[in-house]
C-alpha cells in the first residue's frame, strides 16, 4: 500500500498539471472502488478549479474553487499518472481526469482498494475518515512530548503502535521498521516505555526517514509509480525492511523478521533494544 512518503510525491507531481487549472471533463469509467462514488461526483467536479492540492495522512487532496474538497485514497494498487490523451484507456483507468488544458490524469486502480469521497473546507476536519486521526509526522505537533503522551500505558510494541492512525497518522510498515532502526528501538518494546529519552530519539528518526523518503520518490515495490510513471527510488536504501538474513549496518548483527499485527518487522536485535 502507498504510505505517506508516496502519497506526498504523488501530491507533488500532480501540482504542476492541476493546480490553477479547470477541470473540463471527469469520467467515471465504474460506479464504486471501495465504496461507491457520491452521487453527482463527476458532474460536482466537472467545470471545477483545483485551487490546491494536499495530503492528509495516506489521502490526496483536491481543493477545489467552489468550497468543496475531492478526497482521493490510492488503497493496495492505485496511482494517479499524468498520460497522454490519445493513448488508449486501459482496463483499470477507473477514474479520468482532463483539464482545460489537455493534460490527462488517470486513476487505476486493479484491486479497487482504493476510494475517492467529497465533502467541503469546512466539513474535512469532521469527515469520518478524519476526525480520529492523530498528528501527521511531518506537522508541527508531532513533537517528543505528544508521542510519549499518546503511547502513555499502552502495552502494545511500539511498531504496532506506529501503526495506529489515532497516534500519529501514514507512517506504514516500511517506515516504521526503518525508523525504529535508526532510532535504536526494538520494535518488540512496549509502547509506553518509548517515552523521555528514547521518544526523542524516535521523532527525528521518522521524520527523517520520511523526508530522505519523499525525496526520492518514495519506495516502489509492486504499484508506485510518481505521476510521471517515473518509479520512487528509496527502496534501494532501506535498512532493515526486506533484507532479513543480511548484515545490519551496524556490523554487528543480522536483520531478522518476525510477523507483528499480521505485518513483517525487519530489525536488528544487536543495535535495537
Amino acid at each position: 500500500m502507498p504510505e505517506l512518503p508516496e502519497v506526498e510525491t504523488v501530491c507533488r507531481g500532480l501540482r504542476g498539471v492541476l493546480e490553477g487549472h479547470r477541470l473540463a471533463r471527469v469520467e467515471l469509467r465504474r460506479k464504486d472502488l471501495r465504496i461507491p462514488f457520491p452521487k453527482g461526483f463527476a458532474s460536482a467536479l466537472t467545470g471545477r478549479t483545483v485551487r490546491r492540492i494536499d495530503r492528509r495522512a495516506k489521502y490526496i487532496l483536491l481543493h477545489l474553487d467552489d468550497g468543496q474538497v475531492a478526497i482521493i485514497h490510492l488503497g493496495m494498487s492505485g496511482r494517479m499518472t499524468i498520460t497522454d490523451p490519445a493513448a488508449p484507456l486501459e482496463k483499470h483507468d477507473h477514474v479520468v481526469f482532463t483539464t482545460e488544458a489537455g493534460k490527462q490524469i488517470r486513476f487505476n486502480d486493479p484491486r479497487r482498494f482504493g476510494l475517492m469521497d467529497l465533502t467541503t473546507e469546512s466539513g474535512l476536519d469532521d469527515h469520518k475518515l478524519f476526525k480520529h486521526q492523530g498528528p501527521d509526522p511531518l506537522s508541527a505537533a508531532f513533537t517528543p512530548a505528544a508521542l510519549s503522551a499518546a503511547l502513555k500505558g499502552r502495552k502494545t510494541s511500539i511498531k504496532v503502535a506506529l501503526l495506529d492512525q489515532r497516534i500519529v497518522v501514514g507512517i506504514g510498515n516500511i517506515y516504521a521498521c526503518e525508523a525504529l532502526q535508526r532510532a535504536g528501538i526494538s520494535p518488540k518494546r512496549k509502547a509506553g516505555t518509548v517515552a523521555g529519552e528514547r521518544a526523542k530519539r524516535l521523532v527525528p528518526a521518522i521524520q527523517e526517514t520520511l523526508r530522505e523518503a519523499i525525496a526520492a520518490g518514495g519506495s516502489s515495490l509492486r504499484d508506485h509509480v510518481q505521476p510521471s510513471g517515473e518509479l520512487g527510488y528509496f527502496q534501494h536504501t532501506w535498512r532493515v525492511y526486506g533484507r532479513e538474513g543480511e548484515a545490519c549496518r551496524c556490523n554487528r548483527g543480522t536483520v531478522q523478521r518476525i510477523i507483528q499485527g499480521g505485518r513483517s518487522t525487519f530489525f536488528c536485535r544487536q543495535c535495537q533494544s
